[in-house]
């Protein structure tokens, strides 16, 4: 991967919710609305994350003129890369636990982290009678379940989570697939290399056809989904002015749309 490096002074986002309207209103009625000072900004996103932050990122090229370059994978990949140094100035990750950790560790500033979404897990199959409920994993009769890497992919834990809380772990776990992340573990079941699988309800809410089972979510933890600003872009006013526009109310649409809660 390609590597630079950057220095900046540290920026701390103001933890009042009017004086971070504030900045949003300076940002998107000053030059950058006219793109006089355009920039890009590279965004590391969780897979689960993909459609959303596409959609999200057109609407920010279109309202401030600076364009958004993302990267997709998995929370714990995406996570090492940062720690080697990847030219990211935001993480948008699928769980809390790393974003946490960056802070700890230097990687990005503390103040500037929040819940941007609340994720859930789906059981889908293209098939249109597979899925019915819990009944389909108790009767097993299917040869391959696809889950996404549960070190890696905080979907995937949520996934393992699920499927011991039933009390079918152990039975299930010989005909368990993983993705190495959840774009991957949905391909699995789009292309029928898996019948079934735990995706993210985002990747199939505006899909028609087949069978899915929205998993309770009493059979797993909430998956809270924080972005924070990374040490690499704490002196570019262009992640700052993104990571506002996540927390308004076109992205807060956007996030909704496909299901997810909008967080803070």
């Amino acid at each position: 991967m390609r590597r630079a490096r950057l220095q900046g002074r540290i920026w701390r986002v103001d933890g009042f919710r009017a004086a971070l309207w504030l900045l949003a209103g300076l940002l998107l009625s000053g030059p950058l609305a006219n793109g006089a000072c355009a920039g890009d900004v590279r965004i590391a996103v969780a897979a689960n994350f993909t459609q959303a932050a596409r959609e999200i990122g057109a609407a920010f090229q279109a309202a401030t003129g600076n364009r958004p370059i993302f990267s997709f994978g998995s929370t714990g990949q995406l996570y090492a890369q940062i720690t080697q140094d990847a030219p990211f100035e935001v993480f948008l990750a699928a769980d809390q636990a790393r974003p946490r950790k960056a802070v700890e560790n230097g990687l990005a500033l503390g103040d500037s982290r929040f819940t941007y979404a609340t994720g859930k897990i789906t059981l889908f199959s293209k098939m249109r009678d597979l899925v019915a409920g819990e009944a389909t994993l108790r009767d097993g009769r299917f040869t391959r379940l696809a889950i996404a890497n549960p070190d890696t992919a905080p979907y995937g834990a949520a996934a393992v989570a699920a499927i011991k809380a039933l009390g079918l772990y152990q039975a299930l776990k010989p005909k368990i697939v993983q993705g190495n992340n959840i774009a991957q573990t949905y391909q699995f079941v789009a292309t029928g290399n898996a019948e079934l699988g735990f995706v993210a309800l985002s990747q199939v809410i505006d899909k028609a056809g087949g069978s899915r089972w929205a998993v309770p979510e009493h059979l797993y933890r909430p998956i809270a989904q924080d972005a924070v600003l990374t040490r690499r872009g704490a002196d570019s006013e262009t992640a700052r002015a993104f990571l506002v526009f996540l927390r308004g109310p076109e992205a807060r649409a956007v996030k909704e749309k496909y299901g997810y809660g909008a967080g803070d």
